[in-house]
């Protein structure tokens, strides 16, 4: 299952060590399937995306992944991906640049043909196989439709949801400042924690890693100062994780103000289940233990 991260210092960048894959003898290495990708996203002062993403398609790709970036923004997103479609390569690895926005998203989406009908002259943007880059797509259109980032990602989810197939369509979007994240349906966990200052007991530095050995952040900041986090699974002791509800939209302004509101109401139209999938996608979405 594709690990999904987002965080948000707020107003000021904040600098942070990542690591997307652990060394070769970790936990990493000893799961039922290698990951297909490893991403991350940032950007600059002046508010440059910044993309530093590599399929894991040869050794030398996997050295990539497993080397630590120390990066210095106000919102990040990083993603591992399993593939559910498309090859290994640069164009089909996550996080997706549009726009001045970055997107990584977990899941499945179904009829692709019916997708990029819909996308009509938007499928310039696309220049991967992915459902995922086209469901971006999608949602960078209608925000250029309805001029909020919110209403774009809600109109292109719920027409996702009502017209296509889905397993699930959980994400995580960010500009220069502020950070959106969406939940559905119920297939795959997302968890946010609103950490304070120095972490639940003070003055500790953010010390974040997923069960699995992938995604692994530091942050000596973080000791003197709040953030949010968005991910997969909760990524360490703090009691102040939780998880979002199916359909739940959340957003982090440039403030660190946190806002959340249920944007999808209803289960998906055409639901679809891991015996649905083929072989690589059920794959891609099963659940791994730690």
């Amino acid at each position: 299952m594709c690990r999904l991260f987002g965080m948000s210092g707020g107003s000021e960048p904040v600098t942070a060590t990542f690591w997307l894959l652990e060394a070769p003898d970790s936990l990493a290495q000893q799961s039922r399937r290698e990951p297909d990708g490893t991403g991350l996203g940032t950007f600059t002062a002046d508010g440059k995306p910044v993309v530093s993403k590599q399929p894991l398609a040869a050794y030398e790709d996997e050295r990539f992944a497993r080397e630590a970036r120390e990066v210095s923004s106000r919102t990040f997103v990083a993603h591992v991906r399993y593939a559910s479609n498309g090859g290994l390569s640069v164009e089909n690895t996550h996080p997706f640049e549009q726009h001045q926005r970055l997107f990584a998203h977990n899941g499945v989406i179904g009829d692709l043909p019916r997708l990029e009908q819909e996308l009509g002259d938007a499928m310039r943007t696309v220049h991967g196989e992915t459902d995922s880059e086209r469901f971006f797509a999608l949602i960078t259109h209608e925000i250029e439709r309805s001029g909020e980032v919110g209403e774009g990602i809600v109109s292109a989810a719920r027409w996702v949801a009502e017209q296509l197939p889905v397993f699930s369509m959980n994400l995580v979007l960010t500009t220069a400042s502020e950070l959106w994240a969406l939940r559905y349906p119920d297939s795959h966990e997302l968890h946010v924690l609103e950490r304070v200052a120095g972490g639940p007991s003070g003055g500790r530095h953010l010390e974040h890693a997923s069960a699995r050995g992938s995604v692994r952040v530091r942050s000596g900041q973080l000791a003197n100062r709040p953030a949010v986090i968005v991910a997969t699974e909760p990524m360490d002791e703090d009691a102040g994780w939780r998880p979002l509800e199916s359909g739940e939209l959340l957003h982090v302004d440039g403030q660190l103000r946190v806002t959340s509101r249920r944007a999808l109401e209803r289960p998906p139209a055409h639901p679809l289940t891991l015996a649905q999938l083929d072989p690589r996608a059920a794959a891609s979405q099963a659940k791994e233990r730690g």
